[in-house]
Order: structure tokens, then C-alpha cells, then sequence
């Protein structure tokens, strides 16, 4: 995967799951990788495997739903590597899951905030630094197209980001700005474990084995970065689609 080696790749929500796999992935490849999330203890631990495993990578903490935080993530990324030449806005948070007659506002508020504030405050804070193009993909989800009993926060939230990426793309592709949204489908996450645990809807009922690798997510995403996935600029690429295991050799 010549098109990784030597690139700059920051990733949000690099703690566990899809952005750690991610983050490994990509750091097997060649790339230069920033791995940002609020756990400090965990992203350092993750990066200095994969430096001792000959990878280059550093550990940044940052609270996505701080502009401030944000742009000083960008900074010591730049600070280190000079460049930022791919950014996957991966973090994201569904507690607490509840119906809106239960749910307090400052919940709703604080999934708003990670989940759409939180990618928007990184894609700002990249553009300017991409001026020779890049690519910058957001974790959706099919939540944004399909109501879920206890998740109007985060269907919400998915719903905008899908929109958010048709909006960088209208407005970047002239500037080599490559946009697009993965929806991976279930994934054996801790998100999935909370969802488990609360019961409700049909998702908490699946079985466990039901649920894809985090490995997948990160070969797809590797794949999207790829000229390969050129025809999906502007729109949401479905891991669950048969043709797009297809294009990625899952099948």
C-alpha cells in the first residue's frame, strides 16, 4: 500500500477499537501516526508498541468537543511530522441510551458535542494545513438513515456528519480535498458492549459473533484513502454492502 507509506494520518478515538486497529494499521504501512483521545494512559501504551514494533506514531490527548483542544492536537501533530495528510474522525459516544422523555439535555448536549462538534472542529482545524490536498473521512453510520428506539442523540449526530461530508466535499474537491463517510455496520466494539448491556432495541439483542473486526474497518478505511474509492467522494461507503467487500477482497 504504497499510498500510506510516509503520509501523515490523524486519528480520532485512537484509544480502542476501530482507531486503534486503525492507527496500527496504518503505522504497518508506513505512515506517520498521531493517535488522539481523551484515555492518555491508552493511546501512549498503543503508540509505544507500535513504535517498538518499528512504526512511527505519537499519543495526543484531546477532548474532540474542545475547538482549543483540537487545534492544539493539530499543532504538535504538525510539530512532529510537518505535514497532515489524511484525518479519520472516528470518535464518537452513544451513553446514555434512553428515550427522549428520559434523557437528560446535558446528555443529549454531550453526544452532540463529541459527535458532530467534535468532527467539525477537526476538519476546520486541518483544512488549512491540507493545501495540497488530503483526504478526510468521518465515521457514519446506518443510524443516520434508520430511527432506533434510545438512540435519537446518536442517530441525530450521524445523520449531520453524513451531511457535513456532502458539504466539505461540494466545497473542497476543487481544492484536492477528498471527503467521505464510512458506515461500517456493527462493529465488536466497547460501543457494542453498552449497547448490549442497555436492551433496548433490536441492535442490543445481536449475538456478539454477529458484530465485524475492527481489523475489517481498518482495511476498508485503508482502502478509502486510495484513488480506488474515488468514485465515493462526497458519500457514504457501507461495509455492509457486498460490492464494496468485494472492491476491499473481503469476498
Amino acid at each position: 500500500m504504497e499510498h500510506i507509506k510516509n503520509k501523515t494520518l490523524i486519528i480520532t478515538g485512537a484509544s480502542q477499537g476501530i482507531g486503534e486497529a486503525t492507527a496500527r494499521l496504518f503505522a504497518k504501512l508506513g505512515a506517520n501516526v498521531a493517535l488522539i483521545a481523551r484515555s492518555e494512559e491508552k493511546i501512549k501504551k498503543i503508540s509505544t508498541d507500535i513504535n517498538l514494533n518499528g512504526g512511527t506514531s505519537i499519543a495526543i490527548k484531546c477532548d474532540v468537543s474542545s475547538p482549543d483542544e483540537v487545534k492544539n492536537a493539530i499543532k504538535m501533530t504538525l510539530k512532529s511530522y510537518n505535514a497532515i495528510d489524511i484525518l479519520i474522525g472516528n470518535a464518537g459516544v452513544i451513553n446514555p441510551i434512553q428515550n427522549i422523555a428520559d434523557m437528560a439535555v446535558s446528555d443529549f448536549e454531550k453526544v452532540i458535542d463529541v459527535n458532530i462538534k467534535g468532527v467539525w472542529y477537526g476538519i476546520k482545524a486541518v483544512l488549512p494545513h491540507m493545501k495540497n490536498g488530503g483526504t478526510i473521512i468521518t465515521i457514519g453510520s446506518g443510524a443516520a438513515s434508520n430511527a432506533l428506539e434510545g438512540w435519537s442523540h446518536y442517530c441525530t449526530s450521524k445523520a449531520a456528519v453524513h451531511h457535513l461530508n456532502s458539504c466539505l466535499d461540494l466545497e473542497m474537491r476543487k481544492d484536492l480535498i477528498r471527503a467521505l463517510v464510512l458506515s461500517p455496520g456493527t462493529v465488536a466494539t466497547e460501543m457494542q458492549k453498552i449497547i448490549k448491556k442497555s436492551g433496548v432495541n433490536p441492535v442490543s439483542k445481536m449475538n456478539w459473533s454477529d458484530h465485524i473486526s475492527p481489523d475489517w474497518v481498518a482495511k476498508c478505511l485503508l482502502w478509502m484513502c486510495s484513488d480506488q474509492a474515488d468514485e465515493y467522494l462526497g458519500k457514504v461507503v457501507s461495509l455492509r454492502e457486498e460490492k464494496i467487500r468485494q472492491k476491499i477482497g473481503f469476498l
